[in-house]
């Protein structure tokens, strides 16, 4: 398929030939994400940079009258090709509408155009002298990618993810029409949650230009805590405990030691723990040091009576910043192997059992499943490379990976959701897992999911092929 010429000529008017990208070498960068197959990958017929709202609501009228679908592009920092182009269709990038709509400290809100990179929003939220707590890993992303995939993080525990900090959002809907869907108020009874219903669609429904966030009064103290333990059960079994016990910390983080072995080679620093075989990392914060210290000290003693080892507390700026360098490096120091990364979530009193069956699964099919996760909200992230890994050094290439790599896909799936669990906490469903939804959804939701995208875009040209 090729655009019509008058359509390509009314999006000239629009945005100026100057914003269309036609030149097949220069959209290979619009062809995919970060997911780790890059076979998924499809050029677009164009890539268009529209300056405003208005433009992309012209722009999408135009699309719809000439039914070519659209795929909207933020940071391209996903893990799922929810970004990867539809076949013929055209990219929509959001990257120049990256500016502050308002801020209002009285209410603690910040609006802000969908294309502004998450390390330029922060930097705008410490000028109000506020906290936007979600972080989803790469600061690179887009704030409006982390509302349409509902990025969690490890801050997601005490937070929540954010969704949780989404107060209002506008839209542009498939059939061009401009919406605002809440706002800066606290609270709503006026109907259906139409807000939350764009959360987490994937552009999917509709393109998301702006966003209004709750901001929180800022923690001015956090201390790190590690604690290694002979067992994962034994570690994993802790977290409830301390949930229950009134802490509530800002990251419970779950490591396998096997796991850090590459990191410490390719950052020459130590994981702190030598001992064990997995560590708890725990980001506690606070209004103040004794607040955080004494909640530090509840902590250190649950643990060491749960069987924790020998138990770290990082007060120095620079120790944490090194643990977290470390934590931060996993995917790094695995990336020339990765071919698949799961995010699966269970009910955290369910790891350490998913654990065991990621550890079955390696010696079922003699491959490698380096995990790890957010232990006090169930979510696991376990790679499946194409190559061993001893003692951090990769070996040899897994014998036919990829149909391994289909097996192993299919049983963590289905052992996720035996327990409980989804195939995705945080990453979305996108283009890679979009085959196993229904089947570990099941027909009923997935066909509630169906009428909704029918009714919302008739026309199916909202970033399709992606989800369902």
């Amino acid at each position: 398929m090729t655009v019509p010429k008058e359509w390509l000529q009314n999006i000239t008017e629009i945005i100026g030939k100057e914003n269309i990208i036609s030149d097949p070498l220069l959209l290979e960068p619009y062809s995919h994400d970060e997911y780790p197959q890059k076979e998924i990958a499809v050029n677009p017929q164009l890539a268009l940079i529209p300056g405003s709202e208005e433009e992309i609501s012209r722009i999408v009228k135009e699309c719809g009258n000439y039914s070519i679908p659209i795929t909207t592009r933020g940071g391209g920092t996903g893990l799922s090709g929810g970004c990867v182009p539809a076949q013929d269709s055209i990219v929509i990038s959001l990257k120049r509408l990256n500016k502050v709509v308002s801020k209002n400290r009285s209410n603690r809100t910040i609006t802000v155009q969908a294309g502004m990179p998450l390390h330029n929003l922060y930097q705008e939220v410490e000028s109000l002298d506020l906290f936007f707590p979600p972080h989803p890993g790469d600061e690179g992303a887009f704030i409006g990618g982390a509302v349409a995939t509902n990025a969690g993080g490890a801050r997601a525990v005490k937070y929540g993810t954010v969704k949780s900090f989404v107060r209002g959002i506008q839209v542009v809907l498939p059939d061009g029409n401009i919406t605002q869907f809440g706002g800066e108020i606290v609270k709503s009874s006026a109907g259906y949650n139409l807000r939350d219903l764009f959360i987490g669609s994937e552009g999917t429904l509709g393109i998301i230009t702006q966003v209004t966030l709750m901001l929180l009064p800022k923690s001015n103290y956090t201390t790190t805590l590690i604690a290694p333990y002979d067992s994962i059960h034994d570690a994993i079994g802790t977290v409830p405990k301390i949930i229950t016990s009134g802490i509530i910390p800002t990251a419970v983080e779950f490591i396998e030691h096997s796991v850090l072995r590459g990191i410490e080679k390719m950052l020459n620093l130590q994981w702190p723990a030598q001992t064990g075989i997995a560590s708890l990392m725990f980001i506690l914060d606070g209004k103040s040091e004794d607040i955080v210290m004494e909640d530090a000290e509840k902590l250190a003693a649950l643990l060491e009576s749960s069987g924790a080892n020998d138990i770290l507390i990082a007060e120095n700026k620079a120790k944490q910043a090194e643990i977290l360098k470390i934590r931060s490096s996993i995917y790094e120091s695995l990336r020339e192997a990765i071919v698949e990364l799961f995010d699966i979530c269970v009910p955290v009193s369910e790891i350490a059992n998913h654990i065991d069956f990621v550890h079955y699964l390696e010696e079922k099919y003699d491959c490698c499943l380096p995990s790890f996760g957010h232990a006090a909200d169930g979510n696991v992230h376990t790679h499946f490379l194409n190559r061993k890994l001893v003692d951090g050094v990769f070996k040899d290439p897994v014998p036919d990976w990829e149909n391994t790599l289909k097996k192993v896909k299919k049983e963590l799936f289905n052992d996720a959701v035996k327990r409980g669990g989804v195939i995705s906490g945080e990453h979305g469903i996108g283009k890679t897992k979009r085959r196993y939804l229904e089947e570990t959804l099941g027909s009923v939701q997935v066909g509630i999911m169906r009428k909704i995208k029918q009714t919302i875009d008739p026309l199916n040209i909202m970033n399709p092929d992606k989800i369902l």
